[in-house]
């Protein structure tokens, strides 16, 4: 794949594009320029996690809910439904092992600098939080009897795949003819076929992603909207992220909450 203007571009795509004599280009006007410190910080946040849990649960499984460090907080639904709702924001930030920390920073390494630049750091950190807290919810709506924890930044990245959709949207472009709608395509098919990946997380967090970014450039682009729009579209977005969060613990609690 080839870094194009917004998301990605496979090399025939971006050779037919460069015959064209139009160009569409999304330009905020406000994004970070430097280096993307937000990425940075959420990359430091995951690794910090894993290091205390590994230190702390001695090698316990995640699956293990005896009592360790994983257990008391990775994301396991019959427990959000009996008031411990922070495994909602702490699940996202775990991981089961240092394989699925490396892929899911390495992907976090080259999809957030784009977005945190596109968007601007607060827009980004808002697209992110909603999404993790969006791929909760769909964990708890897929969850059944008998599953384990689900630990995982994957559903808050696989909001920022939702969120170059978005945004390939509201500059009118397909975003199937570009890189990444195969890119989603390949990573939804991943999810299906191999046993153990959350489906709920995954879906959720692409879902979530596609609707809060498309509330923050739909219409027009963000150095088009004046400030009070932005902090308008800023606190939609947060109440969306609130409203996700909200209905996961209210299923929870319905389904699998103790009477």
């Amino acid at each position: 794949m080839i870094t194009a203007s917004v998301g990605f571009q496979c090399p025939e795509c971006a050779k037919a594009g460069a015959k064209q004599s139009r160009t569409i280009r999304y330009s905020p006007g406000t994004g970070a320029a430097g280096v993307p410190v937000v990425t940075y910080a959420l990359i430091a946040i995951n690794v910090a996690v894993y290091l205390i849990g590994v230190a702390a649960s001695s090698g316990t499984s995640v699956m293990d809910l005896a009592g360790s460090f994983d257990a008391k907080y990775s994301l396991f639904t019959p427990y959000v439904g009996n008031g411990q709702w922070y495994r909602i924001v702490t699940g996202g930030f775990m991981h089961a092992g240092i394989l699925h920390l490396a892929m899911n920073m390495w992907a976090l390494y080259i999809l957030g600098p784009q977005l945190e630049a596109l968007l601007g750091r607060a827009r980004y950190l808002l697209i992110y939080a909603a999404s993790l807290l969006g791929g909760g919810l769909g964990v708890v709506l897929l969850y059944s009897q008998g599953q384990g924890a689900t630990v995982g930044a994957s559903g808050a990245i696989f909001g920022l795949l939702g969120a170059f959709v978005a945004v390939h949207l509201a500059v009118g472009q397909n975003p199937l003819r570009t890189g990444i709608g195969q890119l989603i395509g390949l990573n939804l098919l991943i999810t299906f076929l191999i046993p153990g990946i959350s489906i709920g997380g995954h879906i959720g967090g692409l879902v979530s992603g596609l609707v809060v970014t498309y509330v923050l450039v739909a219409g027009r682009p963000v150095r088009d909207q004046s400030h009070g729009e932005q902090i308008a579209r800023g606190a939609a977005v947060a109440v969306l992220g609130l409203a996700f969060l909200g209905l996961a613990i209210a299923v929870a609690q319905a389904r699998w909450g103790l009477a």
